[in-house]
C-alpha cells in the first residue's frame, strides 16, 4: 500500500494569490514545486521566449559558433553525427536545418543501433575521413567518445561536440585516474573527481565542469537549438531572411525532444515545451504534419502526452526496428505524398514494436517471478533473444511494476548490450561507473543508462556487483503519493479547472496537481471501453452533492479492493443500479479535468489513488 503524504511547505498563500490574481490553492501548488520569489512565480505563470537563457552562457558555444561559421565561409564539408532516439533525431534535424539556412555544405549520419551502436565509433570516423569530411559536429552524443575524437583529430578533422549527457569521470586515487590525467589536457579535477573532457575543438555540454549555464537539464536538441541561435546572431546583419521561420521550426523539435527524453519540465523547459507544442499544431514541416495526421491528432490541442506517447514512439520505432534515417527523411521531406507514406510506415512499425514489447515484458516478469532475482534490490535481467532496441522500454515497464532500478540485457552482434531505467533514489550512471571495468562501453545519466559487455559470462558478475554495492533501503522502494492539497470536491469548479491550466504543461518535474479527500461515497458505476477496463462512477461528498468520477487504473484490482472492504454483494451492486450514499466510503486522491462530449463541457474527477 502506498504512503500518502500531504505537502506542508509554508508561504503566505493569500498574499501570493492577491499579488498574482490567482487562487490560494494555485499559490500553494506552486510553492510545493519550489517556485518561490516574485520573478520565478511570474516566469512560471507567464513565461515567454524572452525568458529563455542566453545561448552563449553555454561554455564553448562561442568557440563552436566561430569554428562553424568559418567552415561555412570556407565551404568546407561538415557532417552532423546524431543518435537514433527522438532527441538525437531532432537534434540532428535542428542542426541540419540551421546550417543549411546559413549556406553550409552539410550532411548527416545517424548510427544504426545494431551495426554501429550509440554515438561516435571508429567506423564512422574512418568513413568521414575517406569521404573528405572536414568537420564533424556531434549532437546528443560525443562527451564520452574521447578515443574516437582523438582518432578524428589525428586524421586532420575538426570536431565540435554538442551533448547533454554526464561527463565520464575517474575518482581521485585510482590507478586508472592517474594514468588518464597524465598528459591529458581534458582532465578537469572537481571535488576529488577527474572529469575526462574529450579533446575536441569545442565541447558544448551544460554538465561539463566550468559551464555556467544556469539550467543543466536541457536535452541534446535544445543544445543544438542554442548553437543555431548563436550562429544566427553572429552571422552578418542583413542575412536573416527566413530565420524566424527556422527558429519556430527548431522550437517544435526541441519541445518534442524535451518531452521524449524525459527532461524535467522546469525552468526554460516548461517554456520551450509550452510554446513549441502550440507551434507544432500549425507546423509547416511536411513530415511532422503528416505524422500528426496519420495519428489523428492534427486538430487536437497538443500536450506532452501526444508528444511522449503518440509522436515519439513512432520516431523511436525507426531507430529500434529499422533505421532512424527514415525519421530524418520524414522531417526533411519536401513532398507531401512522400511524407504521408513515410509517416504511415513509421506508425505501422510502431504497432509492431508494441507487440514485441509486450512479449518482452511478459518474459521479463516471468524471469523475476520464477527465480530468486525477485530478492535483488537492483534487477539485472538477461533476455538473450529480445530485440536489443526494446531493452530500455522493457526495463522501464519492469521498473514501474516492481519499483526497483532495472537493467535489461540482451545478446548483441558483439557480446551483450543493454539499457537500464532507474528510480529517484538511485543514480544509475554513478552506480555503473563504480564497476565500469566490466563494460566495453557505457553512458547515461541519473535515471537511464546504456552499456555493452564482452560476453554472457559478465552478466552474473554485473548483477552481483550492483547488488553488493547497492545502498538502497526499504524506504527507497516505498511508493509515496504526494498530495498537493486536501481539497473538498466542491472546489473543483469549471473556473478552477481552467485556472489550473496556468500550471501546464504537466509532465516529469511538473506533475499534475493532486488533491485528496476522505469520506467519498461510491454511489454507482459502469465499465467503459472495448475491454471494459475504464470505470466511470457517480460519487458523493459529505454534503450530499454528487459528481462524475473516472478511473483509468487497474480496474480489476479496484474491484477486488471494493469486494474486500465492503463485500462482494456491495461491490457488485455498485455496477448494477447503484447503492445508497454512505454504504461504500473511500478516501480518494484525484485531479479535476474537463470532459467534453457532444459539444458540452462538464467537470470530471479523475481518481489516481484510493484507500
Amino acid at each position: 500500500m502506498a504512503r500518502w503524504m500531504v505537502a506542508a511547505k509554508k508561504a503566505d498563500f493569500d498574499e501570493i494569490a492577491g499579488k498574482f490574481q490567482i487562487s490560494p490553492v494555485l499559490a500553494r501548488i506552486m510553492r510545493n514545486r519550489d517556485v518561490v520569489g516574485d520573478e520565478e512565480i511570474e516566469k512560471y505563470l507567464h513565461g515567454d521566449l524572452k525568458d529563455l537563457h542566453e545561448p552563449l552562457l553555454l561554455k564553448d558555444l562561442d568557440k563552436a559558433s566561430e569554428i562553424i561559421l568559418e567552415k561555412i565561409r570556407e565551404e568546407k564539408r561538415i557532417r552532423i553525427i546524431g543518435d537514433y532516439d527522438v532527441d538525437g533525431i531532432c537534434a540532428t534535424y535542428i542542426l541540419l536545418r540551421g546550417l543549411r539556412a546559413l549556406g553550409g555544405k552539410v550532411d548527416t549520419v545517424i548510427p544504426h543501433r545494431q551495426k554501429d551502436g550509440y554515438g561516435l565509433n571508429e567506423h564512422l570516423i574512418q568513413a568521414a575521413g575517406e569521404e573528405g569530411i572536414d568537420t564533424i559536429i556531434t549532437c546528443d552524443n560525443g562527451i564520452a567518445a574521447a578515443p574516437q575524437i582523438r582518432m578524428a583529430k589525428d586524421m586532420g578533422m575538426t570536431v565540435v561536440v554538442t551533448d547533454h549527457h554526464e561527463v565520464p569521470y575517474e575518482d581521485e586515487g585510482s590507478e586508472t585516474a592517474c594514468q588518464e590525467r597524465a598528459g591529458r589536457e581534458g582532465a578537469v579535477k572537481v571535488d576529488g573527481r577527474f572529469y575526462l573532457i574529450p579533446e575536441a575543438d569545442a565541447v558544448v555540454d551544460p554538465k561539463q565542469p566550468g559551464c555556467g549555464y544556469p539550467f543543466k537539464q536541457i536535452c541534446g536538441a535544445v543544445v543544438a537549438m542554442k548553437l543555431v541561435q548563436a550562429l544566427f546572431a553572429m552571422k552578418e546583419p542583413g542575412e536573416s531572411a527566413g530565420r524566424q521561420e527556422v527558429f519556430e521550426e527548431m522550437l517544435t523539435f526541441a519541445a518534442l525532444a524535451t518531452v521524449c527524453d524525459v527532461m524535467e519540465l522546469k525552468d526554460e523547459n516548461r517554456i520551450l515545451v509550452k510554446k513549441g507544442l502550440a507551434l507544432m499544431r500549425e507546423t509547416k514541416n511536411l513530415g511532422l504534419k503528416a505524422l500528426l495526421m496519420v495519428n489523428g491528432i492534427e486538430e487536437k490541442e497538443l500536450t506532452p502526452y501526444h508528444a511522449g506517447f503518440i509522436i515519439g514512439p513512432c520516431l523511436n520505432a525507426t531507430g529500434r526496428l529499422d533505421t532512424a534515417k527514415r525519421a530524418l527523411e520524414l522531417f526533411d521531406s519536401r513532398d507531401w505524398r512522400e511524407a504521408v507514406t513515410i509517416a504511415g510506415d513509421l506508425k505501422s512499425l510502431n504497432e509492431g514494436r508494441k507487440q514485441m514489447t509486450e512479449d518482452g515484458v511478459q518474459e521479463a516478469v516471468a524471469l523475476v517471478e520464477n527465480t530468486d532475482l525477485k530478492q535483488d534490490r537492483v534487477l539485472v535481467l538477461y533476455l538473450p533473444h529480445c530485440h536489443e532496441s526494446l531493452a530500455g522500454i522493457i526495463a522501464g515497464r519492469v521498473r514501474e511494476r516492481y519499483g526497483k532500478p532495472v537493467f535489461v540485457l540482451t545478446k548483441g552482434e558483439e557480446g551483450v548490450k543493454g539499457s537500464g531505467r532507474s528510480i529517484d533514489a538511485y543514480h544509475m550512471y554513478e552506480e555503473i561507473t563504480a564497476c565500469k571495468e566490466l563494460f566495453t562501453r557505457y553512458g547515461g545519466h541519473k535515471m537511464a543508462a546504456g552499456l555493452s559487455m564482452a560476453g554472457e559470462e559478465m552478466v552474473e558478475v554485473f548483477r552481483r556487483r550492483l547488488n553488493e554495492n547497492c545502498s538502497l533501503t526499504e524506504k527507497d522502494f516505498e511508493e509515496v503519493v504526494h498530495i498537493d492539497v486536501p481539497m473538498p470536491l466542491s472546489y473543483a469548479t469549471m473556473e478552477f479547472v481552467k485556472e489550473l491550466s496556468l500550471l501546464a504543461p504537466f509532465g516529469t518535474g511538473n506533475p499534475k496537481p493532486l488533491f485528496a479527500r476522505k469520506g467519498i461515497s461510491l454511489i454507482s458505476g459502469r465499465k467503459l471501453g472495448k475491454n471494459r477496463n475504464v470505470g466511470k462512477y457517480r460519487v458523493g461528498d459529505e454534503e450530499g452533492r454528487s459528481y462524475e468520477m473516472i478511473y483509468f487504473g487497474d480496474l480489476e484490482e479496484f474491484d477486488r479492493f471494493l469486494a474486500g472492504r465492503f463485500g462482494r454483494d456491495t461491490a457488485k451492486a455498485i455496477y448494477e443500479g447503484g447503492i445508497r450514499p454512505g454504504r461504500a466510503v473511500i478516501s480518494m486522491a484525484y485531479y479535476p479535468d474537463i470532459n467534453s462530449f457532444a459539444g458540452r463541457e462538464t467537470v470530471q474527477l479523475v481518481m489516481q489513488h484510493y484507500c
